[in-house]
């Protein structure tokens, strides 16, 4: 497992693995010999492991290894035979924050979708900390593989308004920026929401492919270049010509 994180990125793993030792499950390793056998006994409790089981560390900034992480637990459940591969499980993702806040800068900002409906209206925005405000956003997720995502549409302008001012924006700014979206609004919106299936997820997912490009009609490689189509190609001078467009090669 510390080959498998530092191919992922990462310096390494930690871990705690527990043998028996006279009958008692007694911890091991670089991470239970720097806590001591207090701690690591609490975390095999907490964990109800015993001996001949193991639990794993990463450390840092959650956003740096999470992924890494949930890739982590696939690799060990399949390695194990303890992945269940002949049956979709579903799960629905709700109550995302609003706003998360940079670590480096302090900011606020939002964390998913700016334009969801946060819960709780006006009067959450007005009266609670902006980082335990949540929003109205769901996706639907099978395997582990998010098929969509969608979200109640914060429909009112002044909703709209006071969500972008808590992170900076004036009202001019979102006029500026959003003025066909707030136009419409103005004039009236039913409440309404969505969410867009991802079909070509789904049909990985039937056909047990590990990787979209596998089933998408027209796969695009790393460099966002479409080898079957040839695409993206240079334009004609016509087509420039058209689109009102002049090219002046750089040096």
């Amino acid at each position: 497992m510390n080959a498998f994180a530092q191919k992922e990125g990462l310096p390494g793993m930690g871990y705690i693995f527990w043998r028996d030792e006279g009958g008692a499950a007694v911890g091991a390793g670089p991470v239970a010999k720097n806590i001591g056998p207090e701690r690591t006994e609490a975390i095999r409790v907490q964990l109800g492991l015993g001996a001949g089981d193991a639990a794993f560390f990463l450390g840092g900034r959650p956003q740096d290894f999470q992924a890494v992480a949930a890739k982590a637990r696939d690799e060990i459940g399949r390695e194990k035979g303890l992945t269940d591969e002949d049956r979709f499980e579903f799960a629905w993702i709700v109550d995302f924050p609003m706003y998360e806040r940079d670590e480096e800068t302090g900011t606020l900002d939002f964390s998913h979708n700016p334009f969801s409906m946060p819960q709780g209206g006006m009067e959450a925005l007005e009266n609670q900390d902006p980082l335990e405000i949540l929003g109205w956003q769901y996706d639907i997720v099978c395997n582990g593989v998010e098929l969509s995502s969608g979200a109640v549409r914060n429909h009112r302008p002044e909703i709209m308004y006071k969500a972008f001012e808590i992170v900076g924006h004036s009202r001019d700014a979102v006029d500026r920026d959003f003025g066909g979206m707030i136009s419409a609004f103005r004039f009236g919106a039913p409440p309404h929401a969505g969410i867009a299936p991802g079909i070509d997820r789904i049909v990985m997912l039937l056909a047990g492919a590990e990787n979209i490009r596998e089933v998408i009609m027209f796969p695009m490689n790393q460099q966002a270049q479409d080898l079957m189509m040839g695409a993206p190609a240079r334009p004609t001078n016509a087509q420039l010509r058209e689109l009102g467009i002049r090219v002046v090669e750089g040096d």
